[in-house]
């Protein structure tokens, strides 16, 4: 009887958000260039690259093309000495015409409604729907995990890709992914195994984070 081959070994993967920028929390900026890190937001790229700093090994670095997740990972590639990969998976929910908008002129819109309680069945004017971005980041996750079995990854990515991201590895329909919170630099860590993900931790923006590791 033929030997059954063996599972790889579980991916850790560390989603952490990028930093603030001169415009979180007022405007949506999507996937437009040009948006930089603010001086806060520097200082929390800094301070999550010394935390993770506290891991034994990460072997993998990989970021979305935009500047403020770039210039969030590059502390922890010195830190780490590795180079942060490009990965476009991990890029902003596309949300088209929306872009650039004030979030106080979004919210008066109907659709603003729909946005946080069907969000499965929303697509952005010109752009993405929430359900093709989360289709796009679990498949790039699950892509990485495969380049690195049995490793540690980091990826730093976006707000709502995380969210969906934390959704999906918990078992939870994409219309409650909004009550999910994750802050600027936070990490949130997830281990994807033959037996399926573990979600260890979410948002967290403090203290050390020790082995993360299932119990």
């Amino acid at each position: 009887m033929p030997r059954r081959p063996k599972p790889s070994p579980a991916t850790t993967v560390l989603y952490v958000r990028h930093g603030q920028t001169p415009t979180t929390g007022s405007v949506l900026p999507g996937r437009a260039r040009g948006l930089h890190l603010a001086e806060g937001g520097r200082r929390q790229a800094e301070e999550v690259a010394e935390r993770l700093g506290t891991l034994k090994v990460i072997d993998a670095i990989y970021a979305s093309p935009l500047e403020r997740t770039r210039e969030t990972a590059a502390p922890i590639g010195r830190q780490r000495g590795l180079r942060v990969g490009s990965e476009k998976g991990l890029l902003e929910c596309d949300f088209g015409e929306w872009t650039g908008r004030p979030l106080k002129e979004l919210m008066k819109l109907p659709e603003w409604a729909t946005v946080q309680r069907y969000p499965s069945g929303f697509r952005f004017p010109g752009g993405e729907s929430f359900a093709e971005m989360q289709t796009r980041i679990t498949t790039t996750v699950a892509s990485l995990v495969q380049r690195h079995p049995g490793g540690t990854i980091v990826a730093v990515s976006h707000a709502d890709p995380i969210k969906a991201a934390v959704a999906a590895a918990v078992g939870t329909h994409l219309d409650l992914f909004q009550r999910i919170v994750i802050s600027p630099c936070s990490v949130t860590t997830v281990t994807y195994g033959a037996g399926g993900p573990m979600v260890l931790n979410v948002n967290s923006t403090g203290g050390p984070l020790g082995e993360v590791k299932p119990s």
